[in-house]
Parts: structure tokens; sequence; C-alpha cells
């Protein structure tokens, strides 16, 4: 009898040992996508650099000659960053591949190009719109100061102010893919609308200038972001709901 019972036991351990091994090289496979990313970002950094400070009337400072290669890995990071998203995105596909239907799989799939294009896009959204409000406020009230930026400050405070919105932008794609799998449903979103209402809204108060136009200026596409990611989770609900009656 011992025997017969360890038999299951043994085989669940070896799974569970299975898929962790298949997680960890899925987990590998992302960091050296990441690597080479970073490596070959690094060819094109002084180029990007140049770019970012086309409108700055004087050149930055550094106070170490170690800056220069802590804001060049700043940047190349993000662009790593942004090319190693749709990797690791089908590493996950991967992973929960099997426990996907045939349809699942193919709805899914179709997801992982979103994530690169809508952190591009938040990017975008961080750097044209909400870094120039918020650099443009704080210039204003440092009239009486002489300023002197330092690259690896200027570039700090650049990247909080956009890397953020990348990774928020990422919501309806994400959502989507929960919902595909199970995780989530448009109840538990609806549920959770005000608590993310005002944790959207107490992120968008706490990174832009004081003032209300600011505040309108991003609370509105977070929300926006937010009710079209419930939406878009209705819809996946929906048709895996008719895919399964089938």
């Amino acid at each position: 009898m011992e025997s017969s019972t360890s038999l299951p036991q043994d085989k669940l351990g070896k799974s569970f040992v299975g898929h962790l091994d298949e997680l960890r090289s899925r987990i590998i496979f992302t960091l050296i996508a990441f690597v080479v990313s970073l490596c070959g970002a690094f060819v094109y950094v002084k180029d990007l650099y140049k770019w970012l400070v086309r409108d700055l009337e004087q050149k930055l400072a550094i106070l170490a000659p170690s800056d220069v290669i802590w804001v060049y890995f700043m940047l190349a990071g993000v662009v790593a960053i942004a090319v190693t998203i749709p990797v690791a995105g089908v590493q996950v596909w991967r992973f929960v591949k099997p426990a996907m239907s045939v349809n699942q799989q193919r709805t899914t799939l179709a997801y992982i190009p979103a994530l690169a294009l809508l952190f591009i896009l938040g990017l975008s959204f961080g750097y044209f719109i909400i870094y120039p409000m918020v650099i443009g406020f704080l210039e204003k009230m440092a009239d009486d100061f002489e300023t002197v930026y330092t690259a690896q400050k200027y570039f700090a405070f650049m990247l909080n102010m956009t890397v953020p919105f990348g990774f928020l932008f990422e919501m309806p794609a994400i959502v989507m893919f929960l919902t595909s799998i199970g995780i989530l449903s448009p109840k538990r979103l609806a549920k959770a609308r005000k608590l993310s209402y005002f944790l959207l809204t107490i992120t968008a108060v706490m990174i832009t200038p004081p003032d209300i136009v600011s505040d309108l200026l991003v609370v509105a596409p977070l929300l926006l972001l937010y009710e079209i990611s419930v939406t878009l989770s209705k819809w996946v609900f929906r048709n895996r709901s008719r895919d399964a009656l089938h």
C-alpha cells in the first residue's frame, strides 16, 4: 500500500521539479536577451544621448569619470527593457502554453507584440507630455537660482518621469492575457475599480506639479487605460466563455 500511494506523490514531485526547471530556463533566456540587448544598445547610446540633450542650452556636468558610464548604462538599459519585454512575453506564453487550449494559445500569442508597442507608447507619453510639464514647472521655481545639471541626476529624473508610464501602459495587454488564462475576470476588475482609481490618482498627483490642469492631464489617460482594460477583459471573457461552450 505504501509503494502504491507513493507513486502519485513521486510523479507530482517530478512534475513540480520539472516546472521549476522550465521556469528557470525561461528566466535565464530572458536575462540573456536583456544582456545582449544592453550590449547592442551601447553601440548607439551616444547618439541617443545627443538626441535627448539636443534642446539643452548647456552641457551636462559630471562629478566623476564613472558618471558617464552610469548615464550610458541607464539609457541603454531602457532600450534593453523595451527589446526584452516581447521576449519575456514569449517565454511566459511558452511556460503556460500546455495549460491553454489551441484557441487560447492563438489569442494570447497575439498580445505579445502589443506589449512592446504599449511600452514605447507609455515612454512617449511620459517623455513628450509629462516630463516637459514637470521640468518646466521646476525651472520656473528655480528662477532665483543658478542651475547646474549633472548628467546622472538629469537622466535619473527623466527616467523616473517616463519609465513608470511605459509599464503602466502595459495594463490592457496584461489584463487581456490574465483574463484569457482565467486569472482575472471583468467582475474582479469592476470590484477593484474604486481602489484602482484611488491608486492611479495618487500616482498621478505625486509625479505632477501641484496644479489641477497637470493632474487632470495625467489622471485622465490613466483612468481611461483602466476602463479600456476592463472593456477588453469583458470582450476576452465573452469569447473565452463562448469557446468553452463549443
